[in-house]
């Protein structure tokens, strides 16, 4: 079976208090979990990573960003992921702190959380294993909302167990 490959963006906000934007998902995929922002690019129009991310920030949580503040923190490729696409997903950290309010939109509720909640919260797997403690490591204590470094991983969802490899980071 040949699965699509699908390219996306997702998108770290975080406030002056250091907490994490996350969106309660209403739709696949991820329906049900907390995720940060993002979405698929509009390939037809040639569209980039970070102006996927820039236009997915405006959508979902109302912020018109100017692009220089999208810093491009992973690349996360994932094989069959829930066995019906492969993805190639761009992670962005946005420097500085923001202000937005906690809100609903179409694509699930907005939702603020500190780094320390997030075991407690219905992520995906490979949130949980594998891309929130790399997005961990490269967080910079003394400038939270500086990343610091690069991170890209593969990860493998297509056997029985999640596998993956850090191939950069």
């Amino acid at each position: 079976m040949t699965l699509p490959y699908k390219i996306a963006t997702l998108v770290d906000l975080r406030d002056a208090q250091g907490r994490i934007l996350l969106l309660r998902r209403l739709k696949a995929p991820n329906q049900g979990l907390c995720s940060p922002v993002g979405g698929k690019l509009e390939m037809a129009t040639g569209e980039s990573p970070a102006q996927c991310a820039q236009r997915e920030t405006l959508e979902e949580v109302g912020l018109d960003l100017p692009i220089d503040r999208f810093h491009l923190l992973g690349i996360i490729s994932e094989k069959a992921y829930e066995g019906r696409a492969h993805w190639l997903i761009f992670y962005y950290r946005v420097t500085g702190a923001v202000a937005v309010q906690e809100h609903q939109t179409p694509e699930g509720q907005l939702e603020w959380f500190h780094p320390h909640q997030l075991d407690t919260l219905p992520l995906p797997d490979t949130d949980r294993q594998i891309i929130w403690p790399l997005v961990n490591r490269h967080d910079n204590a003394d400038a939270p909302s500086t990343p610091r470094g690069f991170f890209s991983v593969h990860i493998d969802c297509s056997g029985p167990t999640m596998t993956w490899s850090v191939q950069q980071g």
